[in-house]
């Protein structure tokens, strides 16, 4: 059986080869690999401590761990394989070692995965929080069966990406000498049928992500459209905008979204790149090295999507447009226009407001509106089997639990 050229893996001596410099211009080069490995760690750090001091009404959620459990996935892809890719650059004949190299394709090959998998959980978890709240609370979809699911994601991945060290496939060393990744053009049946299989995983998670996703605001939008049409009293109409547009809920929206556009749009190019060399057997390096850089920059933008995106930054931003606004008032009068339908909106200011409020525990609220749309702190959440009531009067597509002597909603309180 002959043995694999982990430095030239399967590329013909005549295919032209991305070589890195040498001698004066290595500085340079290896700047790009540090930059991005300071950026992936310091940056998932701050979005670990961050998202650590949340309330704890939120680190028990689900959404939460899968956030937390992203992060964690970020912050050890990069730690893991910078280095290595780093170590490379200062001595070539690093990555020609036959287990290093099976090993850095096996770190690229799971950490790419990963991170698609936990962001179709997190936009699995919001979908059946908003479309399916009965079925979400029959579950018991918390912190605990978070942490479960994303350790049945690890094992179950780690066992799929093994698969090539184990003689499915084999790993060789990429025309840039740079990286190490699975033999995409081989003719061998079951090395082209792993590679095969891996990208139609990848490509499902990638659809069902976006499915999932325009679900959830589709789902929004209608319920926002029937809110708003509804004839209701004064009394009840910043309730029910208070329960439909949270700033908890409207806040896991804005992190699922974000984030899901961004891995998305990092991960991609890597498996049209999969597809196309083992379906066209394309031989163009430069687009495969374009294509894991791309995959690389996801961990350094995700963890500034959680940092950038906390209700505290919210307030400071709806802060500061409002004393734009009155500055603006002041300058420039113009005559105030009335909502004959809901007075109540127009005069407690602009509508876009009340999705940063923050939902008052019962007994605390001096107004008249719902106590079921309200959500209890201190009061244990403990419902008897006998007691558990989907709550649909205000909002039909939204569930609210009771039970015991307290409300509590499906989302939990923002940070």
């Amino acid at each position: 059986m002959e043995t694999p050229n982990f430095t030239h893996g399967s590329i013909p001596i005549n295919d032209t080869r991305i070589v890195p410099s040498h001698g004066g211009d290595v500085k340079k080069v290896i700047a790009l690999p540090i930059l991005m490995f300071a950026g992936g760690a310091v940056g998932n750090l701050i979005a670990i401590v961050v998202l650590s001091i949340s309330r704890q009404e939120r680190k028990s959620s689900a959404f939460y761990t899968l956030v937390c459990g992203l992060a964690v996935t970020d912050l050890l892809g990069t730690c893991l394989a910078s280095p290595i890719t780093i170590a490379n650059y200062l001595d070539q004949q690093v990555l020609e070692d036959r287990h290093l190299c099976e090993f850095h394709s096996f770190l690229l090959l799971f950490f790419g995965v990963a991170g698609l998998s936990i962001i179709c959980a997190m936009s699995a978890e919001r979908y059946l929080a908003i479309c399916c709240p009965y079925t979400y609370q029959r579950w018991g979809v918390d912190r605990r069966f978070a942490q479960k699911f994303l350790f049945g994601i690890y094992i179950s991945h780690i066992l799929f990406c093994c698969l090539p060290m184990m003689g499915l496939a084999s790993s060789e060393l990429q025309p840039s000498l740079t990286w190490c990744f699975i033999d995409w053009r081989t003719r061998d049946a079951p090395a082209a049928a792993y590679s095969f299989l891996y990208g139609i995983v990848s490509l499902l998670l990638i659809l069902g992500t976006i499915v999932l996703n325009l679900a959830v605001c589709g789902a929004l939008l209608v319920m926002r459209q029937r809110t708003v049409q509804r004839r209701v009293s004064r009394a009840s109409v910043r309730e029910r905008w208070r329960a439909l547009s949270s700033a908890a809920e409207t806040q896991m929206i804005a992190v699922l979204v974000m984030t899901s556009a961004v891995v998305l749009a990092c991960s991609a190019p890597l498996v049209v790149r999969m597809f196309a060399n083992q379906i066209m057997q394309e031989n163009d390096y430069k687009a495969d090295l374009a294509a894991i850089r791309i995959a690389a920059v996801n961990p350094i933008l995700d963890p500034w999507i959680y940092i950038l995106l906390r209700r505290s930054l919210f307030r400071r931003m709806l802060t500061l447009s409002k004393r734009l606004r009155k500055t603006h008032k002041s300058t420039s009068p113009a005559p105030a226009q009335r909502n004959l339908l809901y007075p109540d909106i127009m005069k407690d200011g602009h509508v876009f407001t009340q999705l940063f409020n923050l939902i008052q525990p019962p007994g605390e609220s001096g107004g008249t509106g719902h106590k079921g749309l309200q959500s209890s702190e201190n009061t244990p959440f403990d419902p008897q089997p006998h007691q558990i009531i989907i709550y649909r009067t205000a909002l039909p597509e939204v569930g609210v639990v009771r039970g015991g002597p307290g409300w509590r909603s499906l989302c939990p309180p923002p940070d």
